[in-house]
């Protein structure tokens, strides 16, 4: 059976399908992997649909709760990674959470995402007490200091979160129009930003082994 991998966060904007689709592909380079998009806007599969050369992952497009709650049975894959709705009272976003294995909650790290993202952990992670951590994405790396008060406060209310984070690079933008995940970008930042997304994928799976 496949480890299902949830992101999400009940506020657009956030890097929500960014961080869905670079995961995967970052995890794909060592697993088969699965993207489901849930997301009636269906943004990772308008990124994946721009690809010429392939993602390096496969990606199913579902919105009905039914099937997705079914996604733990399904075969081949050894990593399903869902991107799901920006909306915390869907049925979709309960399908997936009442079978997913983890949770990441990505968020930027300015007061006013933080405090949605807080709203999220304890209406919606908390009570069905699945195993989760927030990832900080958008970081200026000229103020690096926010991003560190942020964890700080997260982890004093008990929210669990990643010491590794997702700088604001305009790579990000640039790879999703050219169809390609960050893990394939080749132009300014590539590697910075591919790094982020492997620190990220290396601290989640030490969390998963213990």
């Amino acid at each position: 059976m496949p480890r299902i991998i949830a992101i999400l966060n009940g506020k657009g904007g956030v890097g929500k399908t960014t961080t869905a689709v670079n995961l995967a592909a970052t995890f794909s380079e060592n697993k088969r992997v699965l993207l489901v998009d849930t997301d009636s806007q269906g943004s990772a599969s308008w990124w994946v649909g721009r690809s010429e050369k392939g993602m390096g992952f496969d990606l199913a497009q579902e919105t009905d709760p039914k099937l997705l709650s079914n996604l733990c049975e399904i075969e081949g894959y050894d990593l399903v990674v869902v991107d799901t709705p920006p909306a915390l009272h869907s049925e979709a976003l309960a399908a997936v959470v009442a079978i997913a294995d983890y949770l990441v909650l990505p968020t930027p790290p300015a007061a006013m995402d933080l405090a949605v993202l807080i709203e999220t952990v304890r209406e919606t992670v908390m009570p069905v007490g699945v195993a989760h951590r927030v990832l900080l994405t958008k970081v200026d790396g000229r103020s690096v200091g926010e991003a560190l008060e942020a964890q700080n406060t997260l982890m004093e209310l008990g929210i669990p979160t990643c010491n590794a984070f997702i700088r604001a690079y305009k790579a990000h933008e640039r790879a999703a129009l050219e169809g390609v995940p960050i893990t394939k970008w080749r132009g300014t930042n590539g590697r910075e930003a591919q790094a982020d997304y492997r620190r990220v994928a290396n601290e989640l799976q030490r969390d998963w082994r213990k």
